[in-house]
């Protein structure tokens, strides 16, 4: 959708960022330590995200890997924003919550948008209001955007109501991260 905004608007608005300051993982859990390992076979920590996880792409979601999950931890939620996009907060691209406390794995694809029954995972609304994941999708010209996947182990499960958005998550967020994790991918849109 972005990809049709003209090359000179992005560039126009390439001064324009929401802010890595605005982030869940640099603000209202910037004290939980960061001991959560999240990586990916697809792409190492701040290099570019393969075409094939974004709008230019297939879209899917890339795989991700989490390790270090304390124990003690009753949840994990996965949250990725684009602090580089031209908005007053950052792009919403993907909320999953109470996935299970453990070590794990996630393949490629599995954040999907859910079909109703047999869904694989609770996930809440992206910045365009769809739940499942939304695929990068800079504006040409913008400059570079980064992608920060964000893993919080949680003290207790989170209580949303059913597809929630950004601001739902952060509250139920506070005052119950154990502990953290980022891995950042980067692309862009020349």
């Amino acid at each position: 959708m972005l990809e049709k905004l003209p090359h000179a608007l992005g560039e126009a608005l390439s001064g324009v960022r929401a802010g890595l300051e605005k982030t869940a993982f640099h603000t209202l859990a910037a004290q939980a330590p960061a001991t959560l390992r999240v990586t990916s076979e697809a792409f190492a920590d701040d290099a570019p995200i393969p075409a094939r996880y974004t709008a230019d792409g297939e879209g899917l979601s890339p795989p991700l890997a989490v390790a270090g999950v304390p124990e003690g931890a009753a949840a994990l939620a996965l949250f990725v924003e684009d602090p580089d996009a031209p908005s007053p907060h950052p792009l919403v691209h993907l909320i999953a919550w109470n996935l299970p406390p453990r070590d794990r794995t996630f393949p490629e694809g599995d954040f999907a948008s859910p079909a109703g029954e047999g869904a694989r995972h609770d996930l809440g609304r992206n910045s365009f209001l769809k739940e499942g994941w939304l695929p990068p999708d800079p504006p040409t010209g913008h400059g570079p955007h980064r992608y920060l996947f964000q893993v919080f182990a949680l003290a207790r499960p989170l209580d949303l109501p059913a597809s929630p958005g950004r601001s739902a998550l952060l509250d139920a967020l506070h005052g119950n991260v154990l502990a953290k994790g980022l891995l950042t991918g980067r692309y862009e849109r020349r």
